[in-house]
């Protein structure tokens, strides 16, 4: 059941995924153009029209015609269909970030506010995840037991018994097994449709949030402009992710537990070094989102506690 759940998600992820995307400008060379104030990689297929002035020269310098593209202040979701992806997800949300942006009149706010929203809209699928990480944890010293009782047991029948008597146990605690993937299932659709949203957007990644500008990458940020709060998002960044996963690592136990820690401590190094060359605009995101799942498993544990 769960390797059948498993695969319709990635055919499902597949089919979304490959029905729109964020393609970039080239030169002659066929290379990426790059903005070298900010780092960013110009995107070509921007939804709305840019409004500050280098940034249209690069899209004029390069026959970009931008006389039909609608003001980001003017921009609906629907009105051009490309693909299930842009359409239901990245327009959508790069709008909603538009109209909070404008209603606030600062688009850092608007990402953090959208992503609250859709965090708190999706509570009740992610606090699944949480809750069964402690059922798994009380169901651990049966697992562990499960385990030794069938070590060097590798026959189809010794396997099978396995099987059963692993589902009789995660049927005691209540344990879906596929539960524990939700969050990972929703988190990273939601990262892509927020990055793709980002690059699609000039009044996003063309404004500033506190000392930082929206579609500055770190790397450039620290290298070029010499602007070292940069180096304090990546921090933030660090900590924050370490935090969420925090919990995850402390529920780790049994012969797989070493392993499960060596992923996540993987995944969080990986974050880190992408953050480098992802605009800031998506630090903030990623930020935000690590924050709220810190406080949704303080919630979980308080409550448990009770």
């Amino acid at each position: 059941m769960k390797n059948k759940t498993l695969k319709v998600f990635i055919i499902l992820s597949c089919v979304l995924l490959l029905t729109g995307c964020t393609k970039y400008l080239k030169d002659d060379n066929k290379k990426t153009i790059i903005n070298e104030k900010t780092g960013q990689s110009i995107t070509s297929n921007i939804i709305c029209k840019p409004t500050n002035k280098e940034v249209i020269k690069i899209y004029e310098d390069n026959k970009v015609k931008l006389d039909k593209i609608p003001e980001c202040k003017n921009f609906t979701p629907f009105s051009n269909y490309e693909g299930l992806w842009t359409s239901l997800f990245v327009k959508p949300l790069a709008w909603l970030i538009i109209k909070i942006g404008i209603l606030l009149k600062s688009y850092g706010l608007s990402i953090i506010i959208t992503c609250l929203l859709i965090r708190l809209l999706l509570m009740p699928v992610t606090k699944k995840t949480v809750v069964q990480s402690e059922l798994i944890k009380k169901a651990q010293p049966e697992l562990e037991k499960l385990e030794k009782k069938y070590k060097g047991k590798d026959s189809q029948e010794d396997q099978t018994r396995k099987a059963q008597e692993m589902m009789a146990i995660y049927q005691k605690y209540k344990i879906n097994p596929m539960s524990g993937c939700l969050l990972a299932f929703i988190q990273l659709p939601l990262l892509l449709a927020f990055l793709e949203a980002i690059n699609r957007t000039p009044a996003i990644f063309e404004n500033n949030f506190l000392v930082f500008q929206m579609g500055t990458t770190p790397w450039v940020g620290i290298l070029t402009n010499k602007n070292y709060w940069y180096i304090l998002l990546l921090i933030l960044i660090f900590l924050t992710s370490f935090f969420s996963f925090r919990k995850t690592m402390k529920d780790q136990s049994g012969p797989q537990a070493g392993q499960m820690k060596y992923t996540l401590y993987f995944m969080m190094a990986m974050i880190v070094v992408a953050s480098f060359s992802l605009p800031a605009a998506i630090g903030i995101y990623w930020i935000t989102s690590s924050v709220f799942t810190i406080f949704q498993n303080k919630l979980v544990e308080r409550k448990k506690a009770d």
